[in-house]
């Protein structure tokens, strides 16, 4: 990725945003721009008129209803409109050379990915990816403790709420995981065996997945939206360490070889707990997106990324699809 030089006249003023979409997730986009210095919110868009309204009013800004209302406006935008429709918004916004942040998943599709990716490139514009956990100060943390991990496993349980019900949990919240874990390990996949069902709405509601990677490393992860709790943990074991993340409590429990080996809670292993303090990761997502449309530099987490991690989470929806057939055969 190459984005263009930063347009002629942006470094005399500030960079002037829009978000598309405005509901339950786009609403917190616009309050962070909102407060941003180095940003102007020049509007939010909505196919709802009253919700447009009521949140331009509330922040001070311009409330449009057609997203194509604000080309011309904006330099960047935040695109927080319901999965089905990420890709015509942001092909519009990109063949007019605005830089993007899309929320996750980037697309429905591959080949709608791909044809984002390769316009951007022509045009020079950033693609950033809603992958928020990402800016998790526990992930974050994680940086520099995981190397080469061996088997990892991840938890992501919430309670039902009505919000990210046009696409199935795999797409609504595995796919933090999906992507936290590709960032660590960093290796091709192998195999994928995976199992859902839909159990409130029309699609898959819980889901488990077993992914095998070119490096050796398997990952066991499972995600539900019905649970009777909220609960996100991921555990990561590698040669000499285990590493335990428990993002409700904000702790993290490293394991690791070292010392005597007949004393100790666990003999000849160091147990070592951390906190990490509250943070607002969606905050730090916007400040990053900024950042990287007023540098041009490349995003921390880009279309790319954004659709490495939909590859899988469509690969381990058509196996669940399969397995579903093959069930009432």
């Amino acid at each position: 990725m190459n984005p263009k030089k930063r347009p002629s006249g942006l470094s005399k003023r500030k960079l002037r945003v829009g978000v598309v979409g405005v509901g339950y997730l786009g609403k917190f986009h616009a309050e962070k721009y909102a407060r941003q210095p180095d940003v102007e919110l020049v509007g939010v868009v909505d196919a709802d008129r009253a919700q447009a309204d009521r949140i331009a009013g509330h922040l001070g800004t311009a409330a449009y209803y057609h997203h194509p209302d604000l080309i011309g406006k904006v330099d960047a935008v935040s695109i927080a409109v319901p999965t089905e429709s990420h890709y015509a918004v942001s092909r519009d916004f990109i063949d007019q050379g605005v830089d993007v942040l899309i929320e996750k998943p980037i697309t429905t599709t591959l080949q709608q990915a791909d044809d984002l990716i390769q316009m951007a490139e022509q045009h020079g514009c950033i693609i950033q990816v809603g992958h928020l956990e990402r800016f998790n100060p526990a992930v974050v943390a994680l940086q520099g403790i995981v190397h080469q991990p061996l088997f990892i496993e991840s938890h992501r349980l919430s309670m039902f709420k009505e919000r990210g019900l046009d696409v199935s949990v795999v797409l609504d919240l595995m796919i933090h995981d999906i992507d936290i874990i590709l960032n660590f390990v960093r290796s091709g996949i192998k195999s994928i065996h995976a199992a859902g069902i839909p159990v409130i709405t029309g699609t898959v509601d819980i889901a488990n997945a077993r992914l095998e990677f070119e490096s050796g490393c398997i990952a066991n992860v499972t995600a539900s939206r019905i649970s009777m709790k909220n609960e996100r943990k991921i555990r990561l074991f590698q040669k000499e360490a285990y590493i335990s993340v428990n993002f409700a409590n904000r702790e993290i429990t490293f394991i690791r070889q070292e010392g005597p080996k007949n004393e100790g809670v666990i003999p000849g292993m160091a147990v070592e707990q951390r906190s990490f303090s509250h943070a607002d990761a969606l905050d730090d997502e916007i400040h990053s997106f900024v950042k990287a449309v007023i540098e041009r530099r490349v995003p921390e987490v880009t279309g790319q990324m954004g659709r490495d991690a939909l590859k899988i989470a469509l690969s381990i929806m058509d196996q669940i699809q399969q397995t579903s057939e093959r069930l009432v055969r």
